[in-house]
């Protein structure tokens, strides 16, 4: 596989407006040629949902999934930009996709810029302290700092997460490919998860892996 340059990826971010990560990944997929990268955004989706991501998305649904028994709720809202395609089968489904991913991987908070600063802070000191306290060299610590908040992000942004149903691809880009699909900007604006007995003192259950267990 060739390797992928900086510059490679600013060119086709340019280009089509997409997001870092996609163009690193459509760049990956076409051996480092920026035009059969174009053509695989393109073939996705991501390139023209990236161009409707600034546009209102005022209606939508309010949807719930709750698993098997009761034991994990979770209500989210999903934001599209008419009420016509609020009522899309597709989106709904989508919608209820979501729930589900939250219900079993039971992310904190739907993209990073909602991780709270104190929150950021307080991770890069923990994984700081681990690297220094396992004799790893002053030089190389910052390295391991951003390494590991790239995982987690993954484990705690919804957005950033694989997706339960289909790992090859994360939750952003499930987005982006149903964006393309409906033809308008989809934001997904805020959800609550439940957990039966959550913060009370009781004999230790995981429930996100019974989710996922429902699902394979």
């Amino acid at each position: 596989m060739a390797e992928i340059t900086a510059s490679q990826v600013k060119e086709l971010r340019e280009l089509t407006g997409s997001g870092i990560m996609d163009c690193k990944k459509a760049l990956q997929e076409s051996n480092g040629d920026v035009e059969k990268a174009v053509a695989w955004l393109r073939e996705k989706g991501i390139a023209s949902a990236a161009k409707k991501s600034g546009r209102i998305a005022a209606e939508g649904i309010v949807d719930s999934y709750i698993h098997a028994g009761g034991r994990i709720g979770v209500l989210l809202e999903v934001n599209i930009e008419t009420d016509f395609a609020a009522k899309n089968e597709g989106f709904r489904n989508f919608v209820h996709d979501l729930g589900l991913q939250i219900a079993a991987a039971n992310p904190k908070w739907i993209s990073r810029d909602e991780v709270p600063v104190e929150d950021l802070e307080k991770e890069k000191e923990i994984i700081r302290n681990k690297a220094l306290n396992e004799g790893k060299p002053e030089k190389i610590v910052d390295k391991i700092v951003e390494g590991s908040m790239g995982k987690f992000y993954k484990d705690h942004c919804l957005l950033e997460q694989e997706f339960v149903k289909d790992d090859s691809k994360t939750i952003e880009i499930l987005v982006k490919e149903m964006i393309a699909a409906i033809g308008e900007n989809i934001s997904i604006r805020r959800f609550t998860r439940y957990e039966m007995g959550e913060g009370l003192a009781k004999k230790e259950e995981n429930f996100a892996e019974e989710v996922m267990k429902q699902i394979k």
